[in-house]
């Protein structure tokens, strides 16, 4: 559900021999028409029709609790389940703190969205950077973003059972021998001082070291102080070391690691980490 890298966002029947697929225009030019083959199968474009949306969150404690975390929503427990059309929210199966994620026609209002209060795309944009999860071919660009320096693995995103699929190999072998030494991480972005700053960071700017220049890594994503960057590890997380942008000084990076991160991924002995 989580990239174009192979795997669909939202899957969910509508009328009887449909299906509903939630994806990006690149992922539906790209597969779905070109191994339809000779399959007798219509592909249409309804996004007009239908809107995908995101209910996010603090942790959800399980399906009774369909809230904003915490204790039992008794009136989003009857709802959850769906409104009179028979649409309904699904459970995000990359991280708890997602909440929830379905397909709603657009001529309608999802349940649940009457308790909350609704926003922009660019708030939930913000959650995912200060958590580190990456969406779509623009963040996770084809043929160069590797799935398991993007945290694949920790997304329920790669299986290791299933049969062939591209990569197969080399992905078993470098997530079996754990070493990986650079991955996607949040990034904060600060003055001197250490306070945020709202600054237009390109996605593609380098992150390099203060003093020696020596690249770091490089962001993929950015909105005003916060942002995602593929880092390496090691130097990403030391605390005696300073980053900033390179060609953008008085910028400094500070790297956060991701608390849903498992803890075999980093070393907990290492100093000088905050996390999102």
């Amino acid at each position: 559900m989580d990239s174009d890298l192979g795997r669909i966002r939202v899957v969910m029947g509508w009328q009887e021999g449909t299906v509903l697929l939630f994806c990006s225009e690149f992922v539906v030019c790209l597969n779905v028409d070109r191994y339809r083959l000779r399959s007798k199968v219509d592909i249409e474009n309804v996004a007009e029709e239908f809107s995908c949306w995101q209910r996010y969150g603090r942790n959800l404690s399980g399906s009774s609790s369909v809230g904003w975390g915490g204790g039992v929503d008794r009136a989003g427990e009857s709802t959850a389940s769906g409104n009179k059309y028979g649409w309904q929210w699904y459970e995000d199966p990359r991280l708890d703190c997602l909440g929830y994620r379905s397909i709603f026609p657009s001529d309608s209002t999802p349940p649940l969205v009457e308790a909350d209060k609704e926003t922009d795309e660019s708030n939930y944009l913000l959650w995912r950077l200060e958590h580190g999860v990456t969406e779509g071919s623009a963040e996770t660009p084809k043929g160069e973003a590797i799935p398991l320096e993007y945290n694949f693995v920790g997304l329920n995103a790669i299986s290791f059972d299933k049969g062939c699929y591209v990569g197969q190999e080399l992905i078993a072998r470098t997530h079996h021998r754990g070493v990986i030494r650079k991955r996607l991480v949040p990034l904060r972005f600060i003055d001197s001082d250490g306070k945020e700053v709202n600054q237009e960071i390109a996605a593609g700017a380098e992150v390099v070291e203060s003093g020696t220049g020596k690249k770091i890594g490089a962001v993929s994503t950015a909105l005003g102080s916060r942002g995602m960057g593929v880092m390496r590890v090691e130097e990403a997380f030391k605390g005696s070391t300073e980053l900033t942008v390179n060609g953008s000084e008085d910028v400094k990076v500070e790297a956060i690691k991701p608390t849903w991160w498992p803890v075999e991924w980093f070393q907990q002995d290492q100093s000088g980490v905050a996390s999102a």
